[in-house]
């Protein structure tokens, strides 16, 4: 039988040119530079994934399957993977067509033409109509809700789960997300007495942060069960009762008035659609005066939920958007914007930090979670500090004030 690594060569090169790895298969065959970072198909059920679900999709199935497998360092490999995409730009309907009957050649010669593989149990399965309060209860429940102590793994002690701020060069991540924390407060004029409504609490780190460092009383919403015991739990090891009270609603059920509302890293979850309700909800939540501040990801071109990847393996129905237009977005709900900071660079930093204490703790991880999933995030942590090293993604705070009365806002800002 023909060498299948050559002739996988062969499939791809007209859409890429040269190919920038060492394939490998699973019969024993090579092709590629001898230098170059190593792909394994190490097994047939891979090309039967490229087959029916061609392109990224089929290539993570098969990498967190384990039917396939990058066993050098993933983010050299990932790295040059997308280079040579970049390099050759996007092959033309036609040549995609044309490496997909070659590939349906050869799985026809090695008897592979049958029904697909059955997805990785990892893979998301959510239901429904798109952003109905019941779809986005299952996408938060299977991306939140592995367990608490999974997370524990990988995030800082104060569970805080999204961009740090580097204040200095050599600023451990905990050091990151302490600053970023303190710096939300700052921008919302917190103070003692002050009340804060927290959209998307997570697991409290801004709620409980606002309330000890900054006697502020905070309400935070979350849909997600397991978070609000983890905080309700949170709270009375701290004795912050009085201040800080977490409730399982949905942003679209928010109540009440307040002198600030944060919202960090959720308004990528509410779905293209019902941005406006989302941003309505910030608007009509905080007094005349009061700020908003929005920490959120930002995304140009194709694929606004991430890519096939993370929309099915990672955050289902996420939707993402260039700044300006969440700006625009925000505006349109009545809020004046008054600020915008972008923080790209910093998250590259902070989910390196995700990353070292991931691997650290990677055994462990395994045994709560399974290998496959360790695999589906390693792909999900690599993948994502690559997309904001390399400018795909971006994020940033917007700071933000409801018109009607005073705002209180420095006229001098330093930085």
């Amino acid at each position: 039988m023909t060498p299948v690594a050559p002739r996988l060569a062969k499939v791809v090169e007209p859409l890429i040119g040269d190919l920038p790895v060492r394939l490998r298969a699973w019969d024993g065959s090579e092709a590629g530079p001898v230098d170059a970072p190593v792909v394994v198909i190490a097994s047939p059920d891979a090309l039967r994934r490229l087959l029916w679900h061609p392109g990224e999709l089929g290539a993570a199935q098969a990498y967190v399957g384990g039917e396939a497998d990058l066993p050098g360092d993933l983010d050299v490999t990932l790295s040059t993977l997308l280079a040579a995409g970049r390099d050759a730009g996007r092959p033309s309907p036609a040549a995609c067509a044309r490496a997909l009957r070659r590939l349906a050649g050869i799985a026809r010669e090695l008897h592979l033409l049958r029904l697909p593989p059955s997805a990785p149990v990892t893979q998301a399965r959510v239901r429904g109509r798109l952003h109905s309060k019941a779809r986005d209860r299952d996408s938060i429940h299977h991306h939140y809700d592995l367990s608490t102590e999974f997370y524990s793994r990988i995030l800082d002690p104060s569970m805080a789960y999204s961009c740090g701020y580097y204040v200095e060069p050599d600023d451990t991540l905990e050091q990151a997300q302490h600053a970023k924390l303190s710096l939300v407060c700052t921008k919302l004029g917190l103070g003692p007495g002050s009340t804060l409504l927290d959209v998307g609490c997570g697991w409290g780190s801004l709620a409980i942060h606002a309330a000890r460092h900054f006697g502020a009383r905070v309400v935070g919403l979350t849909i997600a069960a397991e978070q609000q015991r983890f905080v309700q739990d949170r709270v009375r090891a701290e004795r912050l009762e009085e201040l800080v009270e977490v409730r399982l609603c949905d942003y679209r059920d928010a109540v009440g008035t307040y002198d600030a509302v944060a919202s960090i890293e959720m308004g990528e979850h509410v779905g293209e659609r019902n941005y406006p309700a989302y941003a309505g909800v910030l608007a009509r939540s905080v007094r005349p005066g009061g700020r908003v501040l929005v920490q959120q990801m930002s995304r140009r071109g194709r694929h606004p939920g991430g890519g096939p990847f993370i929309e099915s393996f990672i955050a289902p129905d996420m939707h993402m958007r260039p700044i300006g237009e969440t700006v625009a977005l925000l505006e349109e709900a009545g809020l004046e914007v008054r600020d915008v900071h972008a923080l790209r660079e910093h998250y590259v930093r902070t989910v390196a930090g995700w990353l070292e204490r991931f691997e650290e703790n990677v055994e462990a991880i395994a045994e709560l979670v399974g290998p496959e999933m360790v695999r589906v995030w390693r792909l999900y942590l690599v993948g994502g500090a690559a997309a904001f090293r390399e400018g795909r993604m971006g994020v940033d705070q917007i700071l933000a004030v409801r018109p009607g009365d005073a705002h209180g806002l420095s006229w001098r800002r330093d930085r």
